[in-house]
């Protein structure tokens, strides 16, 4: 049996009170790389708040890295999103600390105590990203894709189960796009699962991954064509 991350059956989501999408039917294994798309206003960003627990799961049934979506209650809200790692569109860094400093700021919120490993940590997910020797700079002194590898960084601090991407290249041109893909490539292929919102079909079309679509209050598979 595969191990499964995410598992969605005959769930509503919705938004506020507005019903965004019905009967949404989705299992997302360990390891996988899954792509979200459609277009602007069909739910893919309400899909992904149901995720990590913004927006609550109001029917149907939802688990999520050992988590219940339908019972969560606020207090496991923070518990659930140590398991996840979540990367933004527009990087959601703190622009008056370092890059170092930024990692640490997360650590300690998730719990960390011993500055040694988290020393320790910070310098491995740099390391991963690709980054390492940028930690002293401050955000705005980093080009756009470097702060998005800074986010991916953050987002693996804590190991996630489950790396939640909405629209990671979304702010970047073509080629930082691409370069930004490569680093959740190798992550992937360590064993990390990636669910990433996308609008960027080319990026599909040179990392073929499951698809699914968010359309007409539905989300299904999109099978792609082989060439």
């Amino acid at each position: 049996m595969p191990d499964s991350i995410l598992q969605l059956k005959n769930a509503s989501i919705y938004q506020g009170e507005s019903l965004v999408l019905t009967d949404v039917n989705v299992e997302i294994n360990k390891g996988d790389f899954v792509y979200l798309i459609g277009k602007t206003g069909t739910g893919k960003s309400s899909f992904m708040k149901t995720l990590y627990g913004d927006l609550p799961l109001k029917e149907g049934e939802g688990h999520i890295v050992d988590y219940n979506l339908k019972t969560l209650k606020e207090k496991e809200i923070p518990f659930l999103r140590r398991k996840l790692g979540v990367v933004f569109q527009d990087f959601k860094l703190l622009n008056d600390r370092t890059i170092n400093d930024n990692l640490l700021f997360v650590l300690k919120a998730t719990g960390w105590k011993d500055k040694t490993e988290m020393n320790t940590r910070v310098e491995e997910v740099l390391t991963k990203t690709d980054m390492k020797t940028k930690g002293f700079k401050f955000p705005h002194e980093l080009s756009g894709g470097e702060q998005q590898r800074i986010a991916i960084a953050r987002a693996l601090l804590n190991n996630p189960e489950l790396i939640i991407a909405d629209e990671p290249t979304g702010n970047l041109d073509p080629q930082t796009s691409i370069e930004v893909m490569e680093v959740l490539q190798d992550i992937n292929k360590n064993g990390n699962t990636i669910l990433m919102a996308t609008h960027d079909y080319a990026l599909l079309l040179k990392y073929p991954s499951k698809t699914l679509k968010c359309d007409d209050n539905a989300v299904f598979e999109v099978v792609q064509r082989k060439n």
